[in-house]
């Protein structure tokens, strides 16, 4: 072998060295605490904690994961979890926070914007058959608060009575309707999930 050929075997035997020097294989201690997914970031004081289910009366273990299930045709993913329940029954607040907007739209009908007291949620509550009485844009609400009634409004479709909720992570100037839509359903159901 040339002496250009001894230094280039060299180079590769110490290459490989360096390389299995900063590897382990197999030297995982049966001991160690295993990899727990939390919902890192996630709208409460803990947080692992999971969220009030926002509509009275309804268990946690029957409500079912909808998020980016077809919607408009098949046009558009649902971006939230549809909570089915009787209409009229009252819809209460998941969190505490204020009420960042009260606003009707096609899609959602009669609904309620409601912000995290730290700014960084919005709660989305659509479908609403109608408000709680007194319930006004600015106002501070606390986890379980009445804020309205599930109702069929918007595209939910006449008699089909649910409260869709939403969750949205907010930056900091982002208005009412501008974050990022965030799966809920494992909050609701108050399962810890991981980014």
């Amino acid at each position: 072998m040339t002496r250009l050929g001894w230094i280039i075997l060299a180079v590769v035997v110490l290459l490989g060295a360096a390389f299995a020097a900063m590897t382990s294989f197999g030297t995982a201690s049966r001991t160690t605490t295993p990899r727990v997914d939390v919902a890192v970031g996630e709208p409460s004081a803990r947080d692992d904690a999971p969220l009030a289910v926002p509509v009275a009366g309804v268990r946690r273990a029957a409500i079912v994961d909808s998020w980016m299930d077809p919607r408009g045709g098949g046009s558009r993913g649902h971006h939230g979890t549809d909570i089915p329940a009787a209409a009229g029954t009252p819809v209460i607040a998941a969190a505490p926070g204020t009420v960042e907007k009260l606003f009707e739209s096609n899609l959602g009908g009669t609904t309620a914007y409601i912000r995290s007291p730290d700014r960084r949620w919005i709660y989305y509550y659509a479908h609403l058959a109608g408000y709680a009485p007194g319930l006004h844009e600015g106002q501070q609400v606390r986890t379980g608060q009445p804020i309205g009634y599930v109702g069929d409004t918007g595209d939910a479709g006449a008699g089909n009575y649910h409260l869709h909720f939403g969750l949205q992570r907010m930056q900091p100037g982002e208005r009412w309707h501008q974050g990022e839509d965030v799966n809920p359903f494992p909050l609701l159901a108050g399962r810890a999930r991981g980014r």
